[in-house]
Order: structure tokens, then sequence, then C-alpha cells
């Protein structure tokens, strides 16, 4: 006759009355306890029910050590900081945009208190959230109006339902673009409640393209900065200045998505980019952008232009689902805070683009120095390179920088890539022709530490 198996196990009760759980529950709690507990004899159960003969003692001797490590488990944090030295500075997969030490302390202080989100200090009663960065905003920009959401996409679809729900929109075909996560403009127009008219062609779209496709049930016209991709060769695009003249005489806005929020140009290769100042000098009614992108601050949808259609959109129901919260709100303020002073090489993404070969030359060669004396079973060797702005913007800007190529002579570059990112904090480089290669662009003061303790842990020196 064949004995079941799980009746050898210990019940809860009786692995709860170890004499190493108590301390766990005193350092963790009872339900945490109680939940790696069950597990572990859920686990032991099933393979016993499958014939597992392990014996029921060692479950017994092993189940504090188990329900210790099933507890860390369970308690460690899945979001981390990770050190960038992929030498993309707006890293879209690492969270865009680091913050400033000071917009960082600022979310921290608001977060951890009450505020005056929605109360008006000097009248003592209920106030607006949109006064505390928008009128920085509209200050930075001359614009009459702004409206904050949780992200551009969230900004153009908040727009087109406001200005354009149950009628036309017209889009040049050459600007139907994919952003990034999938998001298609003809999707948000659809989610929008508009309807797309496209015009032009990919490659040519001019202003008689545009009047010839207005009609009774148009509402406005989008324009769409192709920030991820360019078209090049046999192209023509309208000019801003002439489609605003045609929306005027139609009285009909013009909405423009430009996606990465440049503000002032903090490399010179980046002149070429849209500002969003100039986009409203020369006559865009609306213009959409990111604040986590080139803006250099959190994720944001920033929407600047016309007072009367910034009050109608904020007046839309769906405004409540997707502004932004206090913690956002601050950290956006400091971040305006800094254009508007000028001081925008302070922010860590207007550094990194500002660095020039000369200091990243240095950077590079020393780093490259110190790991070859941590690490000496590597060859690490510096030398130039490229970095990528990266966030959708400018896709075709390669900025100079100078590299850290790591060899291994047994190890191949893969399988360091994943090593490194295994480390603690994980460090994530990227690989080219069979080298690992790391780019001091975009490492934040002391990360060079980081990257040398990771590799000398790995060299077991």
């Amino acid at each position: 006759m064949s004995v079941d198996l799980r009746r050898r196990l210990p019940s809860v009760d009786e692995v709860l009355k170890q004499p190493g759980i108590g301390p766990l529950v005193e350092r963790h709690g009872r339900p945490l306890v109680l939940r790696a507990v069950r597990a572990l004899l859920d686990e032991a159960r099933g393979r016993a029910a499958s014939g597992d003969t392990a014996d029921a003692s060692d479950l017994r001797a092993g189940a504090v050590d188990d329900v210790a490590r099933r507890i860390e488990a369970q308690q460690a944090r899945s979001l981390v900081r990770v050190v960038n030295a992929t030498g993309v500075v707006v890293h879209t997969n690492l969270g865009r945009a680091p913050l400033p030490p000071a917009a960082a302390a600022r979310v921290a202080e608001i977060a951890a208190s009450y505020s005056n989100l929605e109360f008006d200090l000097v009248q003592g009663g209920r106030g607006q959230r949109e006064v505390h960065a928008e009128q920085r905003l509209q200050r930075l920009l001359r614009a009459e109006g702004s409206v904050v959401v949780n992200n551009c996409a969230a900004a153009v679809l908040l727009a087109v339902n406001t200005l354009a729900e149950g009628r036309e929109v017209l889009v040049s075909r050459g600007e139907l673009v994919e952003i990034g996560g999938s998001f298609r403009i003809p999707e948000i127009l659809k989610k929008g409640g508009a309807r797309l008219v496209e015009v032009g062609t990919t490659n040519k779209t001019r202003v008689a393209d545009y009047r010839d496709a207005l009609s009774p049930l148009t509402a406005l016209v989008l324009k769409v900065h192709r920030s991820n991709f360019e078209v090049t060769g046999f192209t023509e695009e309208a000019p801003r200045r002439e489609l605003a003249e045609l929306c005027r005489e139609r009285s009909l806005p013009l909405v423009e998505d430009l996606g990465s929020g440049l503000l002032e140009a903090p490399h010179p290769l980046l002149k070429a980019e849209p500002r969003a100042g100039d986009c409203l000098a020369e006559g865009v009614d609306l213009v959409a952008m990111s604040g986590d992108k080139l803006l250099g601050g959190p994720q944001a949808g920033l929407v600047v232009g016309r007072r009367a259609l910034c009050d109608r959109m904020r007046n839309n129901p769906l405004y409540r689902a997707l502004r932004v919260d206090k913690m956002a709100l601050a950290a956006l303020d400091v971040v305006l805070a800094e254009h508007d002073a000028g001081r925008t090489r302070g922010l860590p993404v207007g550094q990194m683009l500002a660095r020039q070969g000369k200091e990243l030359r240095a950077q590079a060669e020393e780093l490259a120095g110190r790991l070859q004396a941590a690490a000496p079973s590597f060859r690490f060797e510096a030398g130039p390179g490229h970095s990528a702005v990266g966030g959708g913007a400018a896709p075709t800007v390669e900025l100079p920088t100078w590299l850290v190529a790591v060899v291994h002579p047994r190890l191949p570059a893969a399988g360091l890539l994943t090593a490194l990112r295994a480390g603690d904090p994980p460090i994530i480089a990227r690989v080219s022709e069979e080298r690992l290669l790391l780019d001091p662009r975009t490492l934040l003061s002391g990360e060079d530490d980081l990257i040398v303790a990771a590799f000398r842990r790995l060299a077991g020196t």
C-alpha cells in the first residue's frame, strides 16, 4: 500500500513555531511570513503529489532559510536605479530625463507633506493647481495659456477631443507617425472622436493640399513633427507661417505636436530641431510637447498657446482624467525655473547634450585606466565614437563622443552585458562588433566608481 507523501509534510503551524521564524515575524510582520510559509508548503505538496520522495525532515531543516529568501524576493523593489552607459541621452526604456537634484528634493518635500496644490494662500479658499508650474511656462514661452497633462500623447488626445470631436482633422500623409509604445497618430485621432483626413503625399505636402482638403466638417489642422525619422530627397513641407495664415483665413486652429519639447538647443547639432517658442511665433495656435525629453523634466504633456483654446481643453471632462499630480508639478516648476534663469546646462539632459569631445575623451581615458587596474583580465581601450539624443528626437544626429571598449579573452560581449545588468545597481551598456561599449556622456556624477566596482567584482579582484 502506497503512502501519501503529502502526509509527511509539516503543517503551517509547525513551520511557524520553528525558532528561526519568530525573528522573521518581528522584522517583516506576520502576513508576509505566513504568505511565504504557505507558498513553501504548497510547492512541497505539489512535488509530493508527483512522487517526489524527498524527506520531509529536509524541508523542516531548511524552512527558515527558504522563508527568509522568499520574503526577500517579495520585498525586492521592481523599479530600481540603473547606470546608463549607453550614450543615449533621453533613453525611453531607462526613464528618459533624469531630474536635477533640486527637482528631486522638491518632489520629496512636496510628496511627504501637505501642500497648497489647490488652495489659495491669499484668499484662504479653493485655488487652482494650474497656477504653480503653468504660469512660469506661459511666461517662459510668452504664451497666453497652457495646459499640463500626463504625457504628450495625452495632450494631443485632449486637444483633438476638445476641438474636433465628431469632425475632421487634416494631417499630412508624411506626418502620420508612430511614436513610442506603438501609439499612432491615426489611432489617437480616432480615440479623440475625430475623423482623419489625409493631405498631400508621403514626401510632398503643400499649403494648396490643405486648402483643397478643407470642408465644412474641418475642425482643425494638425501638424506633427517627424521627431523619430526623417524624409530626405525629393521632399516638400508646407511652411508653418503659410499654413497658419490659411487656418486664420478659415478660423481654424493650427495645432502642432512638437514631441521632444526643445526650448533652447544645448548642442550646435540640435539647432535644426524646431523650438516651441519659434512655432508659436510662426502662428501655431497650440503647441504640444513632452516634459521629460529635451525639456529635461518629469513625464508630462505640455500645451501652450491661445488662452481661449487652452481654457476649452481645461473645461473638457477628460482633462481631470489626464492631468498631472503634485509631484510632477513640483518637479516641472523647478525645471522650468532653470530654463527661465538660462541655466539649462545645469539640467542633466542639457549638461549631457552639451558635453564636448575634449572633456569626454579625458573621462573615457581615465575610466579605461582605472578599469584596467581594477580588472587586469579584461582589456579596456578608449576611442572615438558617437552618442545619440534618443527619446525620438533628432534621429539622424550623431553626437561625437569617446567610448571605452571592453573585451575579455573568454567571455563574449553579450555575456558581459548580461552580467552587468545583473549587478547592483544594474549597468546598461551597448555592444558593437563583439565589443562592450561604455559611453561616459550619459554617466552621472559618481557613476564611474560604480562601473569600476562592477568590473572588479566580475574579475574577482
